[in-house]
């Protein structure tokens, strides 16, 4: 299984120009202030404590969009990553002004390099979070189920 490939299938709707595949986007609808679009190394530390084994589920709920719909989305994401020995870097992002991202990631997959890829995150209650859309994507081409993927 490719996560590459899932992080592409991950990805529908609209297409922008710019960028070589479909993004999904998902609105925030939140009464706090928009956020600033992160930096590629504020979403790497997100997805790094994320994966980070050492960190309870329970700690990760901020970081995945509808985690709090099953606290183990997170644990299913970081699952398919380490079955696929994958190693992801936020190289550039997108910011799409409605509370949402794009990440252009590079990816290794048991040590070799893959095509570019997206992710899409978005901002809820002052944080940026993987969106459930990429999260779900990652379990689903994973062969894992989670009940906030419905």
């Amino acid at each position: 299984m490719c996560i590459a490939a899932l992080l592409l299938s991950s990805c529908s709707g609209e297409t922008d120009p710019e960028l070589p595949v479909p993004i999904t986007t998902t609105p925030v609808t939140s009464t706090q202030p928009p956020v600033a679009a992160p930096t590629p190394a504020e979403l790497n530390a997100n997805l790094a404590r994320a994966f980070d084994a050492g960190i309870p589920a329970a700690d990760k709920i901020t970081l995945v969009q509808g985690a709090a719909a099953d606290p183990q989305l997170i644990d299913q994401v970081v699952a398919a990553a380490k079955a696929n020995k994958a190693v992801v870097e936020v190289v550039d992002v997108t910011d799409l002004g409605d509370g949402s991202v794009v990440a252009t990631v590079a990816m290794r997959l048991d040590g070799q390099p893959t095509p570019e890829s997206v992710m899409n995150f978005v901002a809820e209650d002052g944080v940026w979070k993987l969106s459930q859309d990429s999260a779900c994507g990652i379990v689903s081409v994973a062969g894992l189920t989670s009940p906030a993927c419905g």
